[in-house]
């Protein structure tokens, strides 16, 4: 009976320590230099962000804000999963007002995940209202070109691959010669853009793991990437970089084991 006893208390400690690494937020900044090239940005800061998931977040906006305060932002890049639930609406306006007091430089840019697509008809429209009317671009396939000291940045913002939301065709069309910062949720559509050039690649989706001890077992089917042991931080895929987040809020159940909540500072030039 007595060994019952002590395996709950350390089952106990597991799921406390757990919980309380989810407060522990890891800033990573990450320096990525890419090859001369026409046309190409000098020198670019971008604020990452991404599966906020609002129903298990344990990161306050004021919290965040005093993570991110002291940078200077020239764009703010979101990669999907804010939320799964349409009371969870109201909850994402805070953390919306806390980026646009940072100010980035060329504006706020989002993109859709596979919880944010739970929400259906009217209580979709109302997400990406919200996101609309505190300061983001919402991106579905489509993009947008910026002018930044007379060179080109396009930001293209491809939607969800895990539900077959991309289209690349599509969101590729009209792009200029420039800079290709391509944002989406999930990471796996990197392997069918072997005809679409990208610079750099920002997404998410994967959580680290979340439960990252021994082995993410649970994430084999969630894509090629993770048998390609690609889940989090900076990889290539035939010699183009792309970087997936840990994320900033959990799913499912709030513990991380093997992972941190994650805010990350991309440094281009």
């Amino acid at each position: 009976m007595i060994w019952y006893v002590l395996l709950f208390f350390v089952l106990l400690m597991i799921l406390y320590k757990a919980n309380k690494n989810t407060k522990k937020v890891e800033v990573n900044t990450i320096s990525l230099e890419t090859p001369d090239k026409k046309d190409s940005i000098s020198k670019l800061t971008v604020l990452h962000l991404s599966d906020i998931h609002l129903e298990n977040i344990s990161v306050s906006p004021a919290e965040l804000y005093e993570q991110i305060r002291h940078d200077t932002i020239d764009i703010i890049a979101l990669t999907g999963d804010f939320l799964d639930r349409k009371r969870s609406i109201p909850k994402l306006v805070p953390y919306l007002q806390v980026l646009q007091k940072i100010n980035p430089t060329h504006g706020t840019f989002a993109v859709f995940g596979n919880h944010d697509y739970v929400l259906k008809g009217e209580h979709f429209d109302r997400l990406k209202e919200t996101l609309e009317s505190n300061g983001c671009r919402t991106l579905q396939n489509e993009n947008v070109t910026i002018e930044i000291e007379g060179n080109l940045l396009n930001i293209i913002g491809i939607d969800d691959y895990s539900t077959n939301r991309s289209n690349l065709a599509q969101s590729f069309e009209g792009v200029k010669e420039g800079y290709n910062l391509v944002l989406t949720h999930d990471p796996n559509v990197v392997l069918e853009m072997d005809n679409f050039h990208f610079d750099y690649l920002l997404s998410g989706h994967f959580h680290g793991g979340q439960i990252h001890w021994p082995k993410p077992y649970h994430l084999k089917k969630m894509g090629k990437l993770v048998g390609m042991n690609m889940i989090k931080g900076l990889h290539y895929h035939k010699g183009k970089p792309f970087y997936i987040s840990e994320g900033l809020g959990q799913t499912g159940v709030n513990i991380r084991i093997g992972s941190r909540p994650e805010i990350t500072l991309h440094q281009l030039s």
